[in-house]
């Protein structure tokens, strides 16, 4: 129930496990990267939340010349794409029985990521952009390692998905700097299409197990048709919305991505999962899935804002996806008991209750949208803060049953 799927599991060279010392930050890519994605989230959307509220903030490069850029970049490619690699580097290990990265060579790609979130804060815009642009594409040649040296060509894939992220990313840097922040924002929806992609492939592997393996007895459906258009109607749909192609085109895109993963939800019959929470978590967050299409559908006709839509899948697919993933694998990776406690529920509540009044509270109420954005970003900011409160000594610290990683 961890983040493996087979076969191989991972065996330290010797000399490699030593139990006894209590400095264990750097031993497994989900330890430093989880914290770090996790404080990302509570503080870059508490400086967001000061910077709508007219509190002045001093921030060179990004923050000044682009505000909401800013914002939109730090919880895509600097909340989102430390969790992602934080969980890559788990699970391909997992997955091949070779280690990825560890110790010093670990240390150094969270430096490089720390560098990036100083120098998008300050600048100068060159360094800023090339130091920032080079994270994605050096956890891929490391994660591209590992896979060769086992001959794990099923997943392969990630690979060119993280590439194409980090070109987004370089992409961002040079409209942003060139004075076209419509176009920044444009590699912004195309890099949480490649986010919500992912959420889309590895829910599609876990969930159903997940489930089966929770619940005695339960069968989930797998559709072959709907897991082979799963994938490719979610990228067409949001890179059609990210490269601003016609509405018309947009809406029967969005419309088919949303009938597909309903479908997808009826076959693992999500509807009959109430708990554990742990389990549940996962299935709520990948509702929001179709839930976004549908409101992507909506917009494309004109009838939502593109916003509300984009914050479905930012906020409501890749938060909730996180939050769940982050506290299960990291139970199942430090040797917890893979049961959430009162404060794991409390983070899944507050995120939730977060992405659900950032996205309704405007369309019911848009007179006070500012009031259900102030709302929802401290729900969001208070979700995190409890993650960093409750796993912050066990990801710091050794496994709790004495094993490697």
């Amino acid at each position: 129930m961890t983040i493996h799927e087979p076969a191989t599991a991972y065996v330290a060279p010797p000399g490699k496990h030593q139990p006894h010392k209590r400095f264990a930050l750097f031993n497994l890519g989900f330890r430093p990267f989880y914290l770090c994605g996790a404080a990302c989230a509570a503080i870059a959307l508490a400086v967001w939340l000061l910077v709508l509220g007219g509190v002045p903030i001093s921030g060179g490069y990004l923050l000044k010349t682009n505000p909401v850029g800013w914002h939109a970049h730090e919880m895509l490619f600097g909340f989102a794409g430390a969790v992602i690699v934080g969980f890559l580097l788990t699970a391909v290990r997992a997955w091949t029985g070779r280690n990825t990265a560890q110790g010093a060579a670990l240390a150094g790609l969270v430096a490089l990521w720390l560098a990036a979130r100083v120098l998008v804060w300050s600048g100068p815009a060159l360094p800023a952009a090339i130091v920032d642009s080079a994270f994605m594409p050096v956890a891929a040649l490391v994660l591209l390692r590992a896979l060769m040296q086992a001959g794990n060509r099923r997943n392969y894939f990630i690979v060119p998905v993280l590439f194409v992220f980090g070109a987004l990313d370089a992409a961002f840097h040079v409209f942003t700097t060139s004075g076209r922040a419509d176009l920044a924002m444009r590699c912004i929806y195309a890099a949480a299409g490649i986010v919500v992609l992912l959420v889309s492939v590895i829910g599609g592997r876990v969930i159903p197990m997940f489930t089966a393996n929770a619940i005695p007895g339960f069968v989930a459906r797998k559709w072959r048709p709907v897991e082979l258009a799963a994938g490719p109607v979610t990228v067409l749909a949001l890179f059609a919305d990210a490269a601003a192609i016609d509405s018309r085109v947009v809406f029967v895109l969005a419309a088919v991505a949303c009938a597909t993963h309903v479908a997808r939800l009826v076959g693992w019959r999500s509807y009959r999962v109430r708990g554990p929470a742990i389990l549940a978590v996962l299935h709520l967050a990948y509702a929001w899935i179709p839930l976004g299409f549908a409101l992507l559908a909506l917009s494309a006709a004109g009838r939502v804002p593109h916003t509300i839509a984009m914050h479905a899948f930012t906020a409501g697919v890749i938060g909730g996806a996180i939050i769940a993933m982050v506290t299960r694998t990291a139970r199942g990776h430090t040797g917890r008991p893979l049961v959430a406690d009162t404060r794991d529920i409390a983070s899944y509540a507050l995120v939730m209750a977060g992405s659900a009044l950032r996205v309704f509270g405007p369309l019911l109420a848009p007179h006070f949208a500012m009031l259900w954005i102030a709302i929802a970003g401290t729900c969001w900011v208070l979700g995190f803060a409890l993650y960093l409160g409750g796993y912050a000594r066990p990801l710091w610290r050794p496994r709790a049953d004495g094993k490697p990683g």
